[in-house]
């Protein structure tokens, strides 16, 4: 048999793993580091190149709080399972004593209401969300050093064998496990890099050194944490940067559509909203700020728009098919809504709205209708008020 010289591309990535990275970038913003990893973990999971003596992959996220450490887990279980809940996730703020670890594993035999105790690690639970097609589980362990020693050392089995011994003697297999964990840590000193009070940074830095030196102090901050033989089985460690102003100006389009699916699933009504530029460069205003992320970002986004909208819904001021307009009044200093049309809206199935609410967000300025009419949005529903003045 003639064997011929064929070049070939260790680049080239699965059709699976193509879709899967494509749907993760529209819905994580400006954390490269973080899209990338995970995309070559589910590479190597559905090339079936994963060890069986480990889990799938381990990955520290590290970074300033609402850089999207626990957002880019939920979504990939959104994109894989079809739910972002689809994981089992450890709060480690609830797990800062060494006895608490039987909420995780269960009590041995023999202990008061051991049969009570219900371990929250299972193999059951690992593989509820499993499919025909995927066999693939998520363990999210979120604010990590915010957990007891007891945990990182229960951890560095998990790790390093993919095996967890509950208290009733069962073994758990996690070598389909993709495990997760993030933390906060550096992410202060990070935020006082950027902004030059640390003295080491300097204004001039160009934008590669300065996200090397947030690297470098986020990882400092990790390793004077944790154990070294914790860290070492750990397959990678990636730093979340802080979001620039183009970044979140990607986020408020992300978010605006989220809402508008939220109005379309509505049982009571379903409208459009458009929010002009001018509206826009305000919640922008509203929602920036260095230290808390795209948290600020989406509070802003629920004091501005959601809570009025649900007042002009509970009013019945805007109906089924209607248009709304939400503008900046720079001399009355606030936003305003305006009906500007109607008939905009036909009643449709829920899952059908879920696929349109993307879209509708973006096409809603090309209805038109009728004359714009004033909306009110800080007016109560009867029913609140009236909920209201029992108290």
């Amino acid at each position: 048999m003639q064997v011929k010289n064929q070049l070939l591309n260790p680049l080239q990535r699965s059709k699976e793993s193509q879709i899967f990275n494509t749907t993760l970038r529209t819905r994580i913003v400006g954390q490269e580091s973080g899209v990338q990893s995970l995309v070559d973990l589910y590479q190597v999971f559905c090339a079936g190149m994963n060890s069986l003596d480990r889990p799938v992959g381990s990955l520290l996220f590290l970074g300033p709080t609402g850089s999207g450490k626990t957002r880019i887990v939920e979504a990939a279980a959104e994109i894989l399972f079809g739910d972002s809940r689809a994981m089992i996730k450890v709060d480690c703020a609830e797990f800062q004593h060494s006895h608490e670890i039987a909420k995780l594993i269960g009590s041995p035999p023999g202990y008061l209401g051991h049969r009570e105790t219900h371990p929250l690690i299972t193999q059951e639970a690992l593989a509820q969300y499993h499919t025909e097609k995927l066999k693939l589980s998520f363990l999210l362990f979120d604010e990590i050093e915010k957990a007891s020693d007891a945990l990182w050392s229960l951890l560095l089995g998990i790790l390093d064998k993919a095996r967890l011994t509950l208290g009733d003697n069962r073994l758990v297999n996690l070598s389909a496990t993709m495990i997760f964990m993030t933390s906060n840590l550096g992410g202060s000193d990070i935020i006082e890099l950027l902004t030059g009070t640390m003295g080491f940074a300097q204004p001039t830095d160009k934008p590669d050194k300065l996200d090397s030196k947030m690297e470098r102090t986020a990882t400092e901050a990790a390793r004077k944490k944790f154990l070294p033989e914790f860290m070492n089985r750990i397959d990678k460690v990636v730093v979340f940067h802080p979001l620039r102003q183009e970044q979140l100006e990607q986020i408020l389009e992300i978010e605006l559509g989220m809402v508008q699916q939220r109005v379309l699933d509505t049982a009571r009504g379903q409208f459009l909203f458009r929010v002009t530029p001018a509206a826009r460069a305000y919640l922008l205003r509203e929602g920036t700020d260095l230290k808390y992320g795209a948290r600020h970002l989406k509070r802003a986004i629920e004091r501005n728009i959601v809570y009025p909208l649900a007042n002009l819904l509970a009013t019945e001021q805007v109906k089924l098919g209607d248009l709304v307009c939400i503008d900046w009044d720079e001399e009355q200093g606030r936003l305003v809504f305006q009906k500007e049309g109607e008939g905009a809206v036909l009643p449709v199935q829920a899952p059908e709205r879920r696929a349109a609410g993307a879209q509708a967000a973006q096409t809603a300025h090309t209805i038109g209708g009728r004359p714009a009419e004033v909306l009110i949005p800080n007016v109560i529903s009867s029913k609140v008020r009236n909920y209201g003045a029992l108290d």
